[in-house]
């Protein structure tokens, strides 16, 4: 099998990835616009490539791992207009749809092959390989990167024609949206009842009412400390405006994903965008303290 991958974009999560697969003996090739997150991960083993279409001409299979979908775009052109062979894209971004078919299109008119391959996991996650992969796009593009999947993630599947891949997201970030309040609203009631914090996180987490995010939020939450972030509230405010504009557009009532927007707001506005989404638990104990 070609172990060989090029990703561009080397961030939280192009950058775990990037550890994960040297570690389980890809060649990797890598592109990032910051110079210091190129040189801290040749420093583990990711070969560092002067720009986008050297990253992309060095492997059939290319990752990419971008912030905004400007970005997304540019990329799409730089390696569109490379003149290389056929590559399988594998396009791992949070993004609308509308965004991911822009991509679409501009690399598949130069001959590529897009796959939308949202992740869905945190940054934590993402570097003990805790991430599942949600794969749309061409079914023989797909079972080509399936090995790739399996050293960079715990799962990955075949959700059908592109574009699937960025629906199950939306699907599932909701729930993360929802289930991340709830555990600080869990937490905040326990420690106010006089429970033992350390307790609460054993045998709430065990009962039936327990979540993915309640094993990971729910420490930090009982410890105060947010940073460094595993999702930054900042960057989540960018993928519950795309939820809400996908549920919107399907006109599908969301009441419990909305009643939270204005919580993650208030966390904006109390300065702690750089910090976890955890913190919602601080913006909900300081509204208790404010009541009181």
């Amino acid at each position: 099998m070609d172990k060989r991958v090029g990703i561009i974009g080397l961030g939280i999560m192009g950058g775990a990835m990037a550890r994960n697969l040297v570690e389980r003996g890809w060649e990797v090739s890598g592109f990032d616009l910051d110079p210091a997150r190129l040189a801290e991960l040749a420093a583990v083993g990711v070969r560092p490539m002067a720009d986008v279409a050297a990253a992309a001409g060095a492997a059939r299979l290319v990752i990419t791992s971008l912030p905004y979908p400007a970005a997304a775009r540019a990329v799409a052109h730089e390696i569109a207009q490379a003149g290389l062979s056929p590559r399988i894209v594998i396009e791992t971004s949070t993004f609308a749809l509308e965004d991911k078919e822009a991509v679409r299109e501009i690399l598949a008119a130069a001959g590529h092959v897009p796959l939308d391959c949202p992740l869905s996991g945190t940054g934590a996650q993402a570097a003990r390989r805790d991430l599942v992969v949600y794969a749309s796009g061409d079914a023989g593009a797909i079972a080509e990167a399936m090995p790739l999947f399996a050293d960079f993630g715990r799962e990955a599947h075949d959700v059908g024609a592109f574009g699937n891949g960025s629906r199950m997201k939306f699907v599932a970030n909701l729930l993360v949206a929802v289930h991340n309040v709830v555990t600080a609203e869990a937490m905040l009631l326990a420690t106010s009842a006089g429970l033992d914090p350390a307790q609460t996180l054993r045998l709430a987490g065990a009962g039936a009412g327990g979540s993915r995010m309640f094993d990971m939020r729910a420490p930090m939450m009982a410890s105060g400390e947010y940073e460094p972030a595993t999702m930054k509230i900042s960057t989540w405010m960018k993928d519950m405006d795309i939820i809400g504009r996908f549920a919107r557009s399907l006109n599908v009532p969301t009441p419990t994903f909305d009643v939270t927007l204005p919580i993650y707001e208030q966390g904006m506005q109390m300065g702690l965008g750089p910090a976890d989404t955890a913190a919602v638990h601080e913006v909900l104990r300081r509204a208790m303290h404010h009541d009181s």
